[in-house]
């Protein structure tokens, strides 16, 4: 290693650039050089979900080519560079057959989609989406008025399952909950956007599973646990992420759900960091974009000589369902206290105290989406 090397940042997602541009906020000419196995295009992986809605294809919601974000972050990219192991000892991340010496290591390299292992010879239909690439993949393979099958009734489930009836495409839903959303929105919530979907022409069928994908035409049917068929053009699978963690790993820095780090997203590696979707922070996985941009804020200023902690505050979940606006601060896990709702059709306001009757958490719906930023001022932070 020498004085010279340079902060390396493994991932060009959203936590990538959004930290190379925290930096260049901190220090226009420290030397900085971004790696990443796809080809570098910027984009905002939450817009995924909204491409009808926007009337965007995959190319409308690309921001920038490798060449303009080099340019503007005055920085190295090496595109279709596949990270095979860490050197920790040597400060040097190892590329195959050669390696990339660095003083600063940063791991924004994202989660996994969760692979279902499912029977059957038609798993050529289903589509994972969890970068650009894989979104051109869909959206080429998606012909006007496909019928399409979503497996995951998540977040990113009921988001695609709004977005995709805005393209004027035929959607089920299959998930083993028996709600939407059911690890985010309280009940009461969660049955306001599902009936609003349901107006939207969504159909949901819950409770049960995919148990296997045959051929069926130009299709694919999908044989339920429950034992109904259904016929769909397409498969979106959208059933969660996993943090990546084998490469750090391997390489002998702790893991547990996420790459362990510290509030100064400091690994157990000297010089090591990890943010974004990979990363544990504190003991939080949190697969959201405002807690990424707090880490991004703060890591930035640690890369430049100013170690900084995050700082999350509170922080509410945007649910992107137009056809239900909805927003939830969810309180931490080990609260004790009920939900208590005012409802007025699907217009939800949920709170969430304890004994003393302290607001530990929100979610809101419809109209009540808009009390979203004054309920955030009443909830605690996650921590300050």
């Amino acid at each position: 290693m020498t004085e010279q090397s340079p902060i390396v940042i493994v991932g060009t997602g959203l936590a990538g650039y959004s930290l190379a541009r925290e930096i260049r906020k901190q220090d226009k000419g420290a030397r900085i050089v971004m790696v990443t196995a796809d080809d570098g295009v910027s984009y905002s992986k939450p817009m995924l979900s909204t491409g009808f809605t926007k009337g965007k294809d995959a190319e409308g919601l690309a921001q920038a080519d490798t060449e303009a974000m080099a340019k503007q972050l005055n920085l190295e990219l090496r595109t279709y560079t596949t990270v095979t192991g860490i050197d920790t000892e040597g400060h040097r991340l190892l590329l195959g057959d050669e390696s990339l010496s660095y003083s600063k290591l940063v791991l924004a390299w994202g989660a996994d989609v969760i692979r279902l292992t499912i029977p059957g010879s038609g798993l050529e239909r289903v589509f994972p989406i969890n970068d650009l690439e894989d979104y051109r993949v869909f959206r080429k393979a998606l012909k006007p008025r496909s019928r399409v099958a979503i497996m995951g009734a998540g977040l990113i489930g009921c988001e695609f399952a709004n977005d995709l009836r805005n393209g004027d495409y035929d959607v089920e839903v299959i998930a083993p909950s028996d709600a939407v959303m059911p690890n985010l929105l309280p009940p009461v919530a969660a049955s306001a956007v599902q009936a609003e979907l349901e107006s939207l022409g969504v159909r949901f069928h819950l409770q049960t599973v995919v148990e296997k994908v045959e051929p069926a035409d130009k299709g694919v049917t999908l044989f339920l646990a429950n034992g109904k068929t259904l016929q769909a053009d397409l498969v979106i699978s959208a059933v969660g992420l996993r943090p990546r963690t084998q490469l750090a790993r391997t390489a002998g820095i702790d893991t547990d759900r996420g790459i362990t780090v510290n509030r100064a997203l400091e690994t157990s590696a000297d010089d090591v960091y990890a943010l974004g979707d990979c990363a544990e922070v504190d003991g939080h996985v949190l697969l959201y974009v405002l807690p990424l941009m707090a880490c991004a804020r703060a890591l930035a200023k640690t890369l430049t000589g100013d170690r900084t902690e995050v700082s999350y505050g509170t922080m509410p979940v945007m649910i992107k369902t137009p056809c239900c606006p909805a927003a939830v601060c969810p309180p931490p896990a080990d609260s004790e206290g009920e939900w208590e709702a005012e409802q007025d059709g699907t217009h939800v306001k949920a709170l969430f105290k304890n004994a003393e009757g302290d607001v530990l958490g929100f979610a809101v719906t419809g109209r009540f989406a808009l009390e979203k930023q004054a309920l955030s001022k009443v909830v605690p932070p996650i921590h300050s």
